[in-house]
């Protein structure tokens, strides 16, 4: 009998639960979508007991007609550096404060701020030296939501027990055991990235922040089984109380796995909600200036190139969802409209930073915007530009990420929704004179990647054997004739961040 694991992908805009075989095959998938509450502030948050109602409702969706003795694991993976804070029992307290929320930012600044780039000298280099990051100055982190939920809102700090990565927090609602894994506490930079195979908290770091340690989940090796599912769990779900629960990973590593690429020099790119190109690399390393890092990996001996865009397949759902264009808004017809614009626009540059930037400058005041508009600029050109900014953008950030690996990253598996529609995948190959081969089933490539998460930690496959487990069903070649046109506009895309910045400090700061 085939077997099989309940994979659950929670990302920020989107819940998806699917059953997928050890091998990569995807048997079944539900999704819901998701929606962020914003706050006064900079406050961004989610209800964190309704995804797990979701993700209940969900999984006997998709395990309808799946033998119970054929589900063998259980995996969560999905968006990271957003903090749960539950009660001993696993509840939540409170609401999920999101990678978005940067309520926090004043209180990390009380702790790191200064002069170097918005930090102090002495925080910054016990923090690389120690992590291979830092906290940023501008909030968005779970160190940021941690000191506001301490100092602002005590009532909640109070109550928590646990401050949970929401992947961990799902793992400890099937499990009933509270734990975290280095990779899944990446963002929090608190754990001694020197050395993986040590299973604490840095002790400098948390007593620098004047965090309470306690509330910190105990820390178990990446990859490792946390438990089996809780009994009545397992009845409500009709699988067997010995499904095995997989440690929970961090969106970018389930996409490592689920693209195929974790072999030395093998890279993936994503056009989800965010962006972001990763690679694994064989140490710790920062470039500070760009705000890349390499943060744990899929084990104990290695790592992963972290870095993010705030806004790829967003920019184009906000485009729908603000516009009507003179046409329904759904994604085919925006597609369609954007194919008869030729490449380049019409001379038109969109800058992708409607929700700020993180990589390769972090700039949570940075804002989007059209240039070079004119009379003759038609619907077909403003959409086609939203495609090829968010391309431009990752040029921009794979300069900088290739620099920091020394090696050309050519070809680059693709994946998330974004590249579905053949034309933003052919617009990426373009702009950035990669090949890039998108993965069969783009959207479902964290699910995947959370399915042989689990085959790895129940010892079924090697990691020898997962870029074969992982089809392609297309791969674009870049169009010489296309370069003059992306090259030219390309050249003007760094400086209109460099001129724009000054003014996005006044009007956003």
């Amino acid at each position: 009998m085939t077997r099989v694991a309940l994979a659950i992908d929670l990302g920020t805009g989107a819940l998806k639960v699917g059953v997928v075989s050890l091998t990569g095959e995807i048997v079944a998938v539900a999704q819901r979508d998701l929606q962020t509450e914003r706050l006064p502030g900079g406050g961004a948050v989610q209800d964190a007991s309704a995804w797990w109602e979701g993700v209940r409702e969900l999984a006997r969706s998709v395990l309808d007609g799946i033998a119970a003795e054929d589900v063998v694991a259980v995996s969560c993976t999905g968006q990271w550096a957003s903090t749960v804070p539950v009660d001993k029992g696993g509840e939540p307290v409170g609401p999920c404060v999101m990678w978005l929320d940067t309520r926090g930012a004043r209180r990390s600044r009380e702790v790191i701020g200064g002069p170097l780039m918005g930090y102090s000298p002495r925080a910054l280099v016990t923090w690389i030296r120690h992590t291979g990051g830092v906290p940023s100055p501008f909030g968005g982190d779970p160190v940021s939501h941690m000191l506001h939920l301490a100092r602002d809102e005590p009532e909640i700090a109070s109550a928590a027990r646990w401050y949970l990565e929401p992947v961990d927090y799902l793992t400890m609602r099937f499990t009933g055991r509270a734990a975290a894994t280095h990779a899944s506490m990446s963002g929090a930079w608190l754990t001694d990235n020197r050395h993986l195979g040590r299973l604490e908290y840095d002790e400098v770091l948390v007593g620098r922040l004047g965090l309470d340690a306690g509330k910190l989940p105990p820390l178990v090796e990446t990859g490792s089984l946390v438990g089996p599912v809780r009994p009545e769990v397992a009845s409500d779900l009709g699988i067997s109380r010995e499904v095995q629960v997989v440690t929970g990973t961090p969106d970018l590593h389930s996409a490592a796995l689920g693209s195929g690429a974790i072999g030395e020099g093998q890279a993936h790119i994503t056009i989800s909600t965010t962006s972001w190109i990763s690679l694994p690399f064989p140490r710790k390393k920062t470039d500070a200036l760009h705000s890349i890092a390499t943060v744990p990996g899929l084990d104990s001996s290695s790592y992963l190139v972290a870095n993010n865009h705030e806004a790829a397949g967003l920019c184009l759902r906000w485009l729908r969802d603000s516009f009507t264009l003179g046409e329904p808004g759904d994604f085919e017809r925006l597609i369609e409209l954007a194919a008869s614009s030729p490449p380049g626009s019409g001379g038109i540059l969109f800058t992708p930073w409607i929700a700020g930037e993180r990589s390769p400058v972090d700039d949570r005041n940075a804002r989007g915007g059209w240039h070079n508009l004119s009379v003759q600029t038609g619907n077909a050109d403003l959409i086609r530009s939203v495609l090829e900014g968010v391309a431009y953008n990752s040029r921009w950030l794979g300069e900088a990420v290739e620099s920091f690996a020394k090696q050309r990253l050519d070809p680059l598996r693709i994946f998330g929704g974004g590249a579905i529609p053949d034309l933003w995948c052919q617009i990426h190959a373009d702009v950035m004179d990669r090949t890039i081969e998108r993965v069969a089933e783009p959207m479902h490539a964290n699910l995947r990647g959370a399915a042989l998460f689990a085959a790895l930690g129940l010892g079924a496959i090697s990691r020898d054997e997962i870029r074969g487990l992982v089809p392609v069903d297309r791969v674009f070649a870049p169009d010489a004739a296309a370069r003059e046109a992306y090259d030219r506009l390309y050249a003007e895309f760094p400086g209109l961040y460099k001129a724009q910045r000054k003014m996005f400090a006044r009007l956003n700061g």
